[in-house]
């Protein structure tokens, strides 16, 4: 990455490796548009025990995000597996973390979507994508899902929604991302990068 181009923050938790796979389809298709980039983040996992801690930076994958990665982005694409129709609880840490960009509206004008992945084809994929918009919507973001432009919508036997790309990772969470659903995060990825630019246009217009 240059760091002189805006950036798709593509931010994410996995634990089998399924939503990182995601991750890195989305980043992919932003990279296929041109004058943006795409930026991986991930966040540590929590834990009950208190003094659990992490090393700052992770042994593998994607570095940890920081608030400045959400702060300058010009376009979010969150991603979680699904924990009983709800985003993994170190994704709504961070996000509980953000009330400074709340108050200053950073993330106004910005759009974002969501991606996610569950054991059981249906194991609240809708439910997770649907709740993980709420806290988007407080920050002001607007919401892309994908369209049935994106054909495999229609054909996938396995992940897909309208609320954004989702992933069937089988009941030992082992199974890879199919070619349907590769399909659908790249383009999903692809939309939020060309939207990222126009609100930007936008944003930079505005009086």
């Amino acid at each position: 990455m240059s760091g002189s181009l805006p950036y798709v923050l593509i931010l994410y938790y996995s634990r089998s490796g399924a939503t990182a796979t995601m991750a890195q389809q989305m980043a992919a298709g932003v990279e296929q548009v041109a004058g943006i980039e795409a930026r991986l983040r991930t966040v540590p996992p929590v834990s009950p025990t208190c003094e659990a801690t992490s090393p700052e930076i992770p042994e593998e994958g994607a570095i940890y995000a920081e608030l400045d990665d959400l702060r300058h982005c010009s376009g979010l694409a969150l991603g979680s597996p699904t924990r009983f129709g709800n985003m993994a609880s170190p994704l709504k840490y961070f996000l509980d973390t953000t009330s400074s960009l709340w108050i200053n509206g950073a993330l106004i004008d910005k759009p974002a979507t969501a991606f996610t992945s569950s054991s059981s084809l249906h194991g609240g994929q809708e439910a997770t994508l649907l709740t993980m918009l709420v806290p988007l919507l407080h920050h002001g973001m607007v919401y892309a899902g994908v369209p049935y432009s994106a054909t495999e919508l229609l054909a996938t036997q396995t992940g897909g929604t309208p609320y954004g790309s989702s992933h069937l990772a089988g009941p030992r969470s082992d199974r890879s991302v199919d070619e349907h659903e590769r399909a659908l995060c790249v383009a999903q990825g692809k939309r939020l990068a060309k939207l990222a630019l126009a609100m930007r246009t936008m944003r930079e217009e505005a009086p």
